[in-house]
């Protein structure tokens, strides 16, 4: 079978996100009866948010740092799955790299809380026995997913929150950082813009999530995020409920999100993307983009996701302006992608 050759330079990288057009941007929905290909060996997506993101408010030398990180990260994931790693492995490890970047609402650069605080969330499924793991509002576990990982593992439950949360993981000696750890300039900006009312809409860009289809055939998805910019005491978002933020199922698919979570929990769309695979016979790409750009946006919510199915199809739609995604597989060379199909 064909191999992919990396890592590749950042020059092909940037060109590709300038100047490709995707299939995983606002493009009209497709067949659902579109072919199957062969099955591929091997299948990962990243994503690092949806939101505002366009040409305008991103400039070039911002959008070459987001490429370069996400093509770090899924080029690790890579290694991992080409030496046989497990999925849940595999997500595991690439977001950790993308919570200890700051470029993203994960981990270090998390957004602030309307305390002015850092609360952070993850989740992470296996599709095998879709076992699942998640914890919310954690204040000092550098790595969330991780503790969610433990949960799964370790756990007789599923969800942890805040004090216990923090409790469980220090009970398997995770790395634990100060809550100032988490804190950078650009996201302490953008809480005192909010609070000062001269910044009216709340960021909601920068979650990031792994799926991945193993050479076991075993699918696994994770999502971490420091949540809503001056989101109230005790919200929760999204990213940490299975089910909407994050989905795992060997039968159908491996489903991450990221927008804006209130919508994302009442509309189930980790699942119900899944759901329309396994009762609805539908492909991956037309569930993907009923629930995006039917359900979701009927609803007035923004965001979007990234999916692989068992075959390895990969996924990746949104109905924002733009996404910071990456995808490969063992069928097809590394895709980074920034922009919207509009602006490719």
């Amino acid at each position: 079978m064909k191999k992919i050759h990396h890592p590749l330079s950042l020059s092909f990288f940037l060109f590709l996100f300038l100047f490709s057009c995707d299939n995983d941007t606002t493009s009209p929905a497709a067949e659902e009866t579109k072919p199957q290909p062969t099955q591929a060996e091997w299948a990962i997506a990243i994503h690092g948010g949806a939101g505002h993101i366009s040409r305008e408010s991103i400039d070039s030398l911002t959008a070459e740092r987001y490429a370069s990180s996400l093509e770090r990260a899924i080029s690790h994931g890579i290694s991992l799955l080409e030496s046989g790693a497990e999925s849940v492995q595999v997500v595991e490890e690439v977001i950790r790299i993308m919570e200890n970047d700051s470029l993203f609402n994960a981990g270090k650069g998390a957004v602030f809380t309307s305390e002015g605080r850092n609360e952070l969330d993850a989740s992470i499924m296996r599709g095998s026995d879709k076992n699942a793991g998640a914890v919310t509002g954690l204040t000092q576990i550098k790595n969330p997913i991780s503790a969610a990982r433990m949960d799964m593992d370790s756990s007789e439950h599923v969800f942890f929150s805040g004090e216990g949360a923090t409790k469980f993981a220090l009970q398997y000696d995770l790395d634990t950082v100060p809550p100032s750890y988490f804190r950078t300039e650009k996201s302490w900006s953008r809480y005192m813009k909010v609070k000062d009312r001269s910044l009216v809409e709340k960021e909601k860009m920068g979650t990031v999530g792994c799926v991945v289809l193993d050479k076991n055939g075993d699918l696994a998805a994770g999502t971490s995020t420091g949540g809503m910019t001056w989101k109230k005491h005790g919200r929760i978002g999204d990213s940490p409920m299975i089910g909407a933020g994050t989905y795992a199922d060997n039968e159908t698919c491996a489903v991450s999100c990221t927008g804006h979570g209130e919508y994302f929990i009442r509309t189930g769309v980790a699942h119900e993307i899944s759901a329309q695979m396994k009762y609805g016979d539908k492909t991956l790409e037309a569930a993907a983009q009923d629930v995006i750009h039917q359900q979701l946006t009927e609803m007035g919510g923004t965001g979007g996701i990234i999916s692989v199915d068992v075959q390895g199809n990969i996924s990746l739609v949104f109905n924002t302006t733009g996404m910071f995604r990456a995808s490969a597989s063992s069928e097809k060379p590394i895709e980074v992608g920034i922009f919207g199909y509009e602006e490719q």
